[in-house]
C-alpha cells in the first residue's frame, strides 16, 4: 500500500510494536472512548493486536496509524471495517489520540485520507458511520470532509438512563455516485447540519 498524504499528515498501516505504553493511555482515557466503541469494552494491547492480526488475515479489518508529517509522530488510528465485499461498503473509525493534537483540524485531513485509502486501495462504494447526537465535534468532523447525514435513529443509545439519537452518517465514491445520484441526500443532510448548527 502506498502512503497517502496531505500537507500535514500521513497515513500507513499500523506496525503492532508501535503500540507502546503512550499509545495505549489512548484507549484508557474515557473522555476519548466516551464514544470511541458502543460496548464499553476495555482495549487492551493484547486485544488490539489480536484485532489488527484477526483483520489482516480475514481481510475485513484493516487498522492504520495516523502520523504528522513534521516530526513522523503516530498521533491517531483510523479502522477500516469490517468491510462487506460483496456491497463493497465499510465502516471508518477515526481516533485522535494524541490531545497535543487536537483543535488543529488534523481530524478532518485524517478523514479525507481514510476514504482516500478505501476508495483507492479497496475499492468501496461507500462507506458509513454512526455517532451520538451529543458528539457534536465528530459529526462537524466527518460532514465538513464531505460525509453526509444520510439519518437519524431515534433513542438508539442508552446513556445515563436517557436516550439519545444516532446520526447516520455516509461518504459515496464518486466512481460510483453521481452528484446526481446523491442530490437529495445533500439536502436533507444540509438541512438537517443547519437545523442542529452543526455547518
Amino acid at each position: 500500500m502506498e502512503i497517502y498524504k496531505t500537507e500535514r499528515l500521513y497515513v500507513k498501516e499500523i506496525n503492532t510494536n508501535e503500540l507502546t505504553d503512550t499509545v495505549m493511555e489512548w484507549f484508557n482515557d474515557d473522555n476519548l472512548m466516551k464514544y470511541y466503541t458502543n460496548s464499553k469494552r476495555r482495549i487492551t494491547r493484547k486485544s488490539l493486536i489480536e484485532n489488527i492480526q484477526k483483520g489482516q488475515s480475514t481481510k475485513m479489518n484493516y487498522t492504520f496509524g495516523i502520523y504528522f508529517k513534521e516530526n513522523n509522530t503516530l498521533i491517531g488510528t483510523i479502522k477500516l471495517g469490517p468491510i462487506n465485499h460483496v456491497h463493497k461498503i465499510s465502516d471508518l473509525v477515526i481516533l485522535l489520540g494524541d490531545k497535543g493534537y487536537h483543535g488543529k483540524g488534523l481530524a478532518q485531513e485524517a478523514i479525507r485520507l481514510g476514504h482516500e485509502v478505501a476508495f483507492k486501495e479497496f475499492d468501496l462504494r461507500k462507506l458509513f458511520g454512526g455517532m451520538y447526537m451529543e458528539n457534536k465535534s465528530s459529526i462537524k468532523s466527518y460532514t465538513r470532509s464531505g460525509w453526509m447525514v444520510e439519518g437519524l435513529l431515534k433513542g438508539h443509545y442508552w446513556v445515563d438512563s436517557e436516550a439519545q439519537d444516532r446520526v447516520l452518517v455516509g461518504m459515496f465514491n464518486p466512481k460510483y455516485f453521481t452528484a446526481d445520484d446523491l442530490e437529495g441526500i445533500k439536502s436533507y443532510s444540509d438541512k438537517f447540519l443547519n437545523e442542529h448548527n452543526l455547518k
